[in-house]
């Protein structure tokens, strides 16, 4: 029967296109046009997973790029097999709907095939060959449209769960790598130190904190060159979220390393190793240095290095392209995840330090209700020549200690030395507005309140204000919360009787006296007075500590 000649001649191994065309041709004379198109899908098919076959083996000796040849496999059989659908059964509807399911079967078959023989999911290599699927995959797929087969959407479908699977793998051995600081390997660190900006710090901390630094960036930029722009463009902000959430763990490594408010704080964290402590000044700055040069220029350059391949690649002009101004929103919102998993380890640092600071006082420096209940004494110095009260002459002399401190470790680095001393001033202030035991000293009706304690109160707060404009880093927040602080202590004491209208001089007054008050504690001469000496032992104490820093930074030279 010619019919089913026709059919076996279809189906021989070896039969060549002109015989195939030949045959398939008699076949539809003979109205037989289903069967031949179906004879067509299966003998292109057939071809398909013949070249699959043979080149199976070699997947293991190419593991990150055996998915880009499966894909070019893949997707010009079902070019041709598009082509020779509508040169030989025309456009009829039925038969290219036939030819986009056989095509979706073909790709999900593919897609298994990619999964089956990749390399272990944990590894940067399952990353490189995921990345290289979607790039290449997506990049045929998108040459078909011009064919009417629009395939790219089932293939993201697909390719979703494998994707998520390798990126979940990774980052989840990233996170056990980063943050183990006990494997770090040494010939890529010597060959990686004297280039890396956080090779400044070698000498001024830990060398272990350095190296995790170094071996944070390392880990980040592994993963990175692994990714293509199609994986950047349809994966971006998962991976985004995931560096972010990295940076995150490595930032509460670094918080556990800082000394903290209390031995009673943090009683769950006290119980994990820790592989290395910073106590001193110039090791927390260090330290906070580090993490930042992470957050403001290490990371960016290296993820805005690779976004930018987004928009070079020509492979991306097509309806997947998204605009340039939802790249920018990613990259923006995880900036800003980034700034809040920072400003967990810079905000840790200033609370421990300024509890230490206040705590660790006694008698009349120790900053407490009690210096402003009576205008008699040592205390309180209200008169032609007012300063502030010794809490806030000590907070002065301590922030001028840590900027000297800083200005050697942070050499170069004025924008995070700013931000540090900022939010120390801060935190002192925002400590003093939340202490309720503080304020309930003056809402005590057995308390004796007098007017000379609310001027030094509120004069206590514009020299506060005023440090801030004199060592020029951001004084906003700071004057909001001194103004807060302000206005509940002129509610509290009114309510105690006492008139604020009579008892305070206008504001301008204190502005000109706190400004006055820093220049004569910074260039008065008299050293008699017992207030003005201990600053100036402050002062002592932080050239000291600034010149045995340089000493030992010499040594280590």
């Amino acid at each position: 029967m010619l019919e089913d000649q026709l059919i076996e001649i279809t189906e021989q191994p070896v039969v060549s296109i002109l015989e195939l065309k030949k045959a398939l041709s008699a076949l539809i004379k003979l109205g037989k046009g289903p069967l031949a198109h179906q004879l067509l899908l299966k003998s292109y098919g057939s071809r398909l997973q013949k070249s699959i076959e043979l080149f199976l083996p070699s997947c293991s000796v190419y593991p990150k790029t055996f998915p880009a040849t499966l894909s070019r496999l893949l997707f010009s059989i079902i070019s041709v097999t598009t082509k020779e659908s509508g040169l030989i059964f025309g456009d009829n509807p039925v038969y290219t709907n036939r030819v986009v399911q056989w095509a979706e079967w073909e790709i999900e078959y593919f897609v298994r095939l990619v999964k089956e023989n990749a390399p272990s999911s944990e590894t940067v290599f399952a990353l490189g060959a995921a990345s290289n699927c979607v790039q290449a995959s997506l990049t045929y797929s998108s040459m078909l449209e011009s064919q009417g087969l629009k395939l790219s959407k089932l293939l993201l479908v697909l390719l979703l769960p494998y994707i998520e699977e390798v990126l979940e793998l990774n980052f989840r051995w990233a996170r056990r790598a980063a943050l183990d600081v006990t494997e770090i390997d040494e010939s890529l660190l010597l060959s990686t130190r004297s280039m890396s900006p956080l090779s400044a710090f070698a000498t001024l901390s830990d060398s272990v904190l350095v190296d995790s630094g170094m071996k944070f960036m390392d880990i980040i930029e592994d993963i990175l060159a692994q990714l293509t722009p199609m994986t950047v463009l349809h994966f971006g902000a998962n991976i985004l979220t995931r560096i972010s959430q990295l940076f995150d763990k490595y930032m509460d490594m670094l918080i556990k390393s800082l000394p903290s408010p209390s031995d009673d704080d943090n009683l769950t964290e006290l119980k994990e190793v820790i592989h290395f402590r910073v106590e001193t000044d110039s090791e927390q700055l260090a330290l906070l240095g580090l993490a930042f040069i992470i957050l403001d220029e290490l990371l960016p350059l290296a993820v805005i290095k690779v976004w930018s391949l987004k928009n070079e690649s020509k492979e991306l002009e097509s309806e997947n392209t998204v605009p340039n101004a939802s790249i920018t929103a990613e990259l923006k919102e995880w900036k800003r995840s980034l700034q809040h998993s920072f400003d967990k380890l810079r905000d840790h640092f200033c609370r421990q330090y300024v509890l230490t600071f206040i705590y660790s006082r006694q008698g009349k420096t120790r900053l407490n209700a009690l210096i402003y209940l009576s205008g008699e004494g040592a205390d309180l110095y209200w008169d032609s020549d007012p300063l502030p009260s010794l809490p806030f002459q000590a907070l002065f002399a301590k922030l001028q200690q840590l900027a000297t401190v800083a200005g050697d470790v942070l050499l170069g680095k004025e924008k995070i030395q700013k931000i540090l001393l900022a939010r120390l001033t801060e935190t002192v202030m925002m400590w003093l507005s939340e202490e309720q035991e503080f304020w309930d000293v003056f809402e005590d009706e057995s308390v004796p309140l007098c007017p000379l304690g609310l001027q030094q109160l509120i004069f206590d707060m514009h020299f506060t204000v005023e440090i801030a404009h004199f060592a020029g880093y951001p004084s906003r927040h700071v004057h909001q919360i001194a103004s807060a602080i302000i206005a509940r202590a002129i509610r509290t004491f009114s309510a105690r009787g006492i008139d604020p209208q009579s008892a305070l001089p206008e504001d301008e007054w204190f502005v000109e006296t706190a400004k006055t008050a820093i220049n004569k504690l910074l260039l008065g001469p008299s050293r008699n007075c017992p207030v003005k000496a201990n600053f100036y032992s402050i002062l002592e104490e932080a050239a000291a500590a600034a010149m045995q820093l340089m000493e030992d930074f010499e040594l280590v030279q």
